[in-house]
């Protein structure tokens, strides 16, 4: 397939694509191993500390612009780009795995999530096949267990919710089990697809204050929230240096 443009923010590569989920059904009929990370600020600041997770993310086949942060940031630069948010990305896969008959696993979430998930799916789109499942408080045997699992069913498409960075860890350890496979870390969107938790509405993912909504919810994620204005600080201090 042809490679997709790249555009460096804070030492990390986004792909510059007009139509992300196309692109990666494309990948999924022709069973080309992918691990797709969903990249916004706090991923990208947290990577400035962390040098694994920056690895993580450079090796990665496919970094999607899911902060608006990120989305600012490159169209300032002069690059036209949209926000591809990892949820949306998610659903829309769901959607074409449906019709496709692509089947799917699903690891992660708090106990009892993913089995909702699962039965309001059913429901939604009866020709998906969910083929595995496991949610993310597992141990080390339960672990070996859910890879002799992905060793021996090899589904299309496996969604980790496992919160960053620890999906992007796994998935880049367990990929390798499944090599034709899709591979989303997709953070918390198990809560959201179960009813658990309410995403932001329209209005307000449209003018880039989702983070707030989500502030609203869990005020505890205060300090991970100062990410987003020291984002602004070193991707500006980026630009003077390139200037």
């Amino acid at each position: 397939m042809q490679s997709i443009e790249k555009f460096a923010v804070l030492d990390l590569p986004v792909h510059l694509h007009s139509n992300y989920p196309s692109w990666l059904e494309q990948r999924l009929s022709q069973h080309l191993g992918t691990h797709v990370v969903t990249l916004n600020a706090e991923m990208a600041i947290l990577a400035q500390e962390n040098a694994e997770l920056a690895a993580v993310v450079c090796k990665a086949d496919v970094v999607v612009p899911d902060g608006s942060g990120v989305v600012l940031f490159v169209r300032s630069q002069g690059k036209k780009i949209d926000r591809c948010p990892g949820i949306e990305l998610a659903e829309s896969l769901i959607r074409s795995a449906a019709q496709n008959g692509w089947r799917v696993c699903l690891i992660g979430g708090g106990v009892g999530v993913v089995e909702k998930v699962v039965s309001i799916w059913d429901k939604k789109l009866p020709g998906l096949k969910i083929v595995g499942q496991h949610h993310g408080y597992f141990d080390s045997t339960q672990e070996q267990t859910i890879c002799e699992q992905l060793q021996t069913i090899q589904p299309d498409l496996v969604l980790v919710g496992l919160g960053v960075p620890r999906q992007e860890f796994w998935i880049q350890t367990q990929r390798s089990l499944c090599p034709h496979a899709t591979w989303i870390g997709v953070g918390g969107s198990f809560d959201i697809w179960s009813g658990t938790k309410e995403r932001a509405p329209k209005w307000m993912r449209d003018n880039n204050l989702e983070w707030v909504y989500r502030l609203y919810q869990e005020p505890w994620r205060w300090r991970r929230m100062l990410a987003l204005p020291y984002f602004v600080w070193c991707v500006t201090l980026q630009t003077l240096r390139r200037t």
